[in-house]
C-alpha cells in the first residue's frame, strides 16, 4: 500500500507543476471514443483547502481552450486490449486538441471505466493526544483505518474520509479545531486491478506525455452531473458508456460506493447488427437516429431503411419497422438497468435519505429511456447533463462527455488531496470489514 500511495503523491506533484506552467490535457479513454480537453489554468485564486469542497470548487480556476474526440480503438470493456491502436487514437485526439488550443501539453490526467472497481468501507479510531483535533490527529485516524486483504495488492484510485465522529458527535465533515477525546473516521476506498492501470500509464507515456493523475470515470461523471443537493442527501450517477456502465453513489458530498456493469451501448449496436444482419456502422447509425425503447402505435408503420451504401440493390432496398427495431434494443437496455438495480441494492442505496438516480453517458440519449428507467430503478430518475465550464464547446456539452467534464473538476481540486497528510504509520492489510455504506445506516 505504501508504494501505491507514494505513486499517487508523485503524480500529484507532477500535476501541481503542470498547473503552474498553465496547461494540462484531460483524456477520457473509453470503449467507444477517446476525448481530450486542453485546460489552461489562469492563476486565479482557487478555493482554500480550509473552506471545504463544493460542486463548483475549482471551476473558475481553468478554461477549456481545446477539445477533440476520435473513435476509440483497441479498448474493450474500458480496458486497453491493443496498445498500438489505443496509442494511435489517443495521439489523434491529443494532437487535434493541441492544434485547436495552439499550445502543447506535456502532462495529462486520464480517466477510464474498466479494471473491475471495488469499494471498501474502512473505519479507524484513535485517542487524541491533545484536547483539540489537529492535522496530526487526522493523519493518525486515517492511518488507523483497516485495509482489507483484497485491497492490499490492488491499485487505489480514490481514498476519502466520508464521516468523522468526535466522542458522541457524528456526521462531522472536518473536525479540525474541535475539542474531544476520541476521534473516529469512516473512509471509502476505491481499488481496481493494477494491470489495466499500468497499461494506461504506459500508453500515455508512449504518446510522449506524463500521466499526472488518474481517476475513475464513475467518480468523474458524478462530479459533473450531480447537483450539490443530490450529492449532499444521497444520489447515484449511472454513466451508460459504450462498453461499460459505471455506477457511483454519493452522500455528504463524497463518493461512498462505486461499481460497474460490463455492458454498454456497443452491445445494443451489436444486437442490431446481428438481428438485422447489417454492418456495425449501419447498426450504430440506425440506433442513434431511429432507436428507442418505448413503442407507440405509429411505430408499426414507420419504416427504416437498412441501406449501407454497398451498391447491392437487394440489400439497399431492405427496410424494418421501428417497432421491430425497438424489440431488439429494449431487452438489452432492460438488462443493463436490471444489473444496475442489483448493484444499488447490494450497496444499500435504499437506506439513503434521497434516492435520486441520474443517468448520463452516450447510451442515456436513447429515446424513451427516461420513461423506461423509472419502472426498473425507481421513480426518482432523470437524465443528467454535465456541468457547464468555461470555454467548453457546445459539441462537448452532452451526456457523452460527462466523465471528461468531471475530470476537469477533479484536476482543478481533487478531494483526495484534501486529506493527504503524512501519516505517522503506514496502512497495514488486515481482515475485511463491512461494505462501503455501512456507516450510512448507522449514522443517518
Amino acid at each position: 500500500m505504501r508504494q501505491l500511495y507514494e505513486s499517487q503523491r508523485v503524480m500529484r506533484n507532477m500535476r501541481r507543476s503542470a498547473m503552474q506552467r498553465g496547461v494540462v490535457a484531460i483524456i477520457d479513454v473509453g470503449t467507444f471514443k477517446v476525448a481530450c480537453l486542453m485546460l489552461r489554468f489562469d492563476g486565479r485564486e482557487r478555493r482554500s483547502e480550509v473552506d471545504g469542497v463544493s460542486s463548483m470548487a475549482g471551476q473558475s480556476a481553468f478554461r477549456v481552450v481545446g477539445a477533440a474526440c476520435t473513435q476509440s480503438r483497441g479498448v474493450r470493456l474500458g480496458e486497453i486490449e491493443t496498445m498500438n491502436e489505443t496509442e494511435r487514437a489517443i495521439r489523434t485526439a491529443v494532437q487535434s486538441a493541441q492544434k485547436m488550443a495552439r499550445v502543447r501539453a506535456d502532462h495529462a490526467i486520464a480517466c477510464f471505466s474498466g479494471a473491475t472497481p471495488r469499494s471498501f468501507g474502512l473505519t479507524g479510531t484513535v485517542n487524541l493526544t491533545d484536547i483539540e483535533v489537529t492535522e496530526h490527529d487526522l493523519a493518525r485516524v486515517l492511518a488507523a483505518c483497516e485495509v482489507p486483504d483484497e485491497a492490499a495488492e490492488a491499485e487505489v484510485l480514490h481514498a476519502q474520509p466520508v464521516n468523522f465522529a468526535l466522542d458522541y458527535r457524528t456526521g462531522l465533515s472536518d473536525p479540525r479545531g474541535q475539542m474531544g477525546k476520541r476521534l473516529a473516521c469512516d473512509m471509502h476506498l476505491l481499488a481496481v486491478d493494477p494491470d489495466p492501470v499500468r497499461n494506461l500509464v504506459h500508453c500515455i507515456k508512449r504518446c510522449d506525455m506524463e500521466l499526472s493523475g488518474i481517476a475513475s470515470s464513475a467518480y468523474a461523471s458524478g462530479l459533473s452531473c450531480l447537483v450539490e443537493d443530490e450529492r449532499e442527501l444521497g444520489a447515484a450517477c449511472v454513466d451508460m458508456g459504450g462498453g461499460v456502465t459505471s455506477i457511483s453513489v454519493f452522500m455528504k458530498k463524497h463518493m461512498i460506493y462505486a461499481d460497474s456493469v460490463p455492458i454498454g451501448g456497443d452491445y445494443v449496436s451489436q444486437d442490431i447488427a446481428m438481428g438485422l444482419k447489417i454492418p456495425a456502422t449501419t447498426a450504430e447509425r440506425i440506433k442513434t437516429f431511429s432507436g428507442g425503447v418505448v413503442a407507440i402505435g405509429k411505430d408499426d408503420r414507420q419504416m427504416i431503411s437498412l441501406a449501407d451504401g454497398s451498391g447491392d440493390r437487394e440489400k439497399d432496398d431492405r427496410v424494418v419497422s421501428r417497432s421491430e427495431l425497438i424489440g431488439i434494443i429494449r431487452p438489452r437496455i432492460e438488462e443493463i438497468l436490471e444489473e444496475v438495480r442489483k448493484r444499488l441494492d447490494i450497496a444499500g442505496f435504499e437506506q439513503l435519505p434521497s434516492q435520486q438516480i441520474v443517468l448520463t453517458g452516450g447510451a442515456s440519449l436513447i429515446t424513451g429511456l427516461q420513461d423506461l428507467a423509472p419502472r426498473i430503478l425507481g421513480n426518482q430518475v432523470r437524465i443528467g447533463m454535465p456541468l457547464r465550464v468555461r470555454g467548453l464547446p457546445q459539441a462537448a456539452s452532452g451526456p457523452a462527455f460527462s466523465s471528461s467534464v468531471g475530470l476537469c473538476l477533479f484536476a482543478a481540486h481533487p478531494q483526495d488531496e484534501w486529506w493527504d497528510f503524512q501519516s505517522p504509520t503506514e496502512l497495514r492489510a488486515r481482515k475485511p470489514l463491512s461494505r462501503a455504506v455501512r456507516w450510512v445506516r448507522e449514522n443517518w
